[in-house]
This record gives structure tokens, sequence and C-alpha cells, in this order.
């Protein structure tokens, strides 16, 4: 397992990835004129890299696992990321990347905070602390911050 330096590193580019993939993709939009129709292109670029690395790596693709018996859920999320680019689409032009970027991390903030102290969806149960909500609080504090100035 790699040391945790790494997965720091891989968070903070996931990170830079965002507001930078919501400036491309609202660049986009001015051709496609659709934030739907923007996000499909994105996700088709998308799924065609991951299939040229998945055959450059030759990883294997079985489907064995999915059965009748799959829970329904499992197939959102790809319904949530169609959501999201398409959102940021939207959102990036009208309230800039700082706000945007402010305003989406609090939300995943407060669904965060749910989904570890419920223990949903895989998660590890963390529960709801004083401090686990301080901290929530500030960063809710922060958005207020960078949206108003």
């Amino acid at each position: 397992m790699p040391p945790l330096w790494v997965y720091i590193l891989l968070a903070l580019v996931a990170g830079a990835c965002l507001p930078t993939q919501a400036g491309i993709n609202a660049q986009l939009n001015r051709w496609t004129l659709s934030p739907v129709w923007t996000a499909a292109v994105s996700f088709a670029v998308g799924t065609a890299a991951l299939i040229a690395y998945g055959l450059l790596t030759r990883g294997p693709l079985t489907f064995q696992g999915l059965s009748a018996g799959t829970p329904w859920w499992v197939w959102t999320g790809g319904f949530l990321g169609a959501f999201f680019v398409s959102a940021t689409v939207v959102l990036a032009p009208a309230l800039g990347a700082a706000a945007m970027v402010a305003l989406i991390i609090g939300g995943q903030m407060l669904v965060s905070l749910l989904l570890d102290h419920f223990g949903l969806l895989g998660y590890q149960t963390h529960p709801l602390t004083f401090w686990r909500l301080i901290g929530a609080g500030l960063i809710v504090a922060g958005v207020v911050l960078v949206r108003r100035f």
C-alpha cells in the first residue's frame, strides 16, 4: 500500500481537476449550446479514455459480480456524475471558479457528515461529533466568505 502522502497528493490533483474541468466544459458549452450535450461530450471523451486505458493496461473486463441481485442504486453513480458535470457547466460562468468550488465543497461536506454518521453506502461509521460539526461549520463559513468577497 502506498504511503499516505501519495493519497493526499492524488486528492489534491483530483481536486484541481474540478475547477479546470468546469472551466473547460463551460467553454465547450459555447459550441454545444447545451449543458446536457456538453456533459455528454465530456463523458464520451472520458469513456473513450477509460476504454483505451483499460485496453492498454490489459485490465480484466469482467461483470461476474453484476447480477439480478445487484442493488438498483449502484447504477446511479453515472447519473450523479452526469448531473454534476452538467451543473458545473451552468455554475462555472454564473458563480466563478472559487465560489462554485466552495459551494460544492459545502454540499459535499454536509452529505459526507451524514454518510459517515450513519455508515451509508459502505462507509465506515464515524459519529457526528462537536468537533466534526465545528469543522463543517468552518467550511460553510469559508463558503460564505468566498462567495461574498
